[in-house]
């Protein structure tokens, strides 16, 4: 006696309309664009339990009315203000802020150099992330001349110390460092100026970069050197692929508080490839300008 034969299992009509969908968009958009839109997709939604955990530490925060700063710098287009984007998506409005102060005014210019950074510190139980922060000073301000010799070595003589004294009363500081290469940075820019929905992000001092790129190397190396600290370490992120410097940024912020995480499954160590110690990059810079003769990076 012949087995009848089991039927086909028939695609249902949700999946046909995906299918057809998919199609619609291959034919118009094409395949290697398509497969980029589902990469981010993919890519934004496995961010998702990590920005969970970050609600989890604003509520140990909120809770033990502890202060949180956050410090975010780098070269342009490396990667800050989508990191930033990301880390603050789903937080608790009322209890972070991100700051990006423009040039100080001429008041602001006769007042101590701390004072209007100060200003925006965060009250108990809040985050503040810094898009840029007081160390404008050690990068930015002497590479463009926007600063005296002498304004600089008191900056880098008193921010030791001042960042030890908030240390000291309570204040957890996060300094991130994202480091791009040049190559990189080129392409960035190139799309930006092609991109009439990114040109507003080029700006005079961003066109100059690429020019001043071992000015700006010779800083790092200055800034990382002298102002990394027991107390407020600096962290390097290599932000060539800006979906693992996002991941691991939060999983540095995420490390740095003693909060009950909620989600024991993921991975909260950082990628030893992407995230290195602020001593660690010094090395590395030392080791190169031995190698080369100059500083890479």
């Amino acid at each position: 006696m012949t087995q009848p034969t089991k039927a086909e299992p028939q695609p249902s009509q949700d999946n046909s309309q995906e299918t057809e969908a998919l199609g619609h968009w291959t034919d118009r958009l094409g395949i290697k664009k398509v497969l980029r839109v589902l990469e981010r997709v993919e890519q934004e939604n496995s961010l998702k339990p990590f920005q969970a955990e970050l609600i989890l530490m604003q509520k140990y925060l909120e809770d033990t009315k502890r202060r949180m700063i956050i410090v975010f710098e780098g070269r342009d287009a490396s990667g800050k203000g989508g990191t930033i984007r990301r880390v603050s998506r789903y937080m608790n409005e009322k209890h972070y802020r991100v700051v990006a102060l423009g040039k100080p005014t001429d008041a602001q210019r006769t007042q101590w150099f701390f004072q209007r950074y100060v200003e925006q510190f965060p009250r108990g139980g809040e985050v503040v992330l810094f898009d840029r922060s007081w160390y404008n000073r050690a990068m930015v301000e002497p590479v463009f001349g926007f600063c005296t010799p002498e304004e600089y070595k008191t900056f880098i003589k008193g921010v030791v110390g001042f960042e030890r004294d908030l240390v000291r009363q309570g204040t957890i500081i996060i300094k991130l460092y994202f480091s791009v290469t040049k190559e990189e940075q080129a392409r960035r820019f190139e799309r930006r100026q092609n991109d009439p929905l990114r040109q507003w992000k080029l700006s005079e001092v961003d066109l100059q970069a690429q020019e001043r790129w071992d000015d700006f190397t010779n800083q790092k190396y200055e800034m990382l050197k002298r102002t990394h600290s027991n107390h407020a370490p600096w962290t390097v992120i290599r932000s060539n692929d800006k979906h693992a410097a996002r991941l691991n940024a939060i999983r540095t912020i995420l490390n740095s508080v003693p909060y009950e995480r909620g989600n024991q499954v993921i991975d909260f160590v950082p990628d030893h490839k992407v995230v290195i110690s602020g001593a660690r990059e010094v090395e590395q810079m030392e080791a190169e300008r031995i190698r080369r003769g100059k500083f890479i990076g």
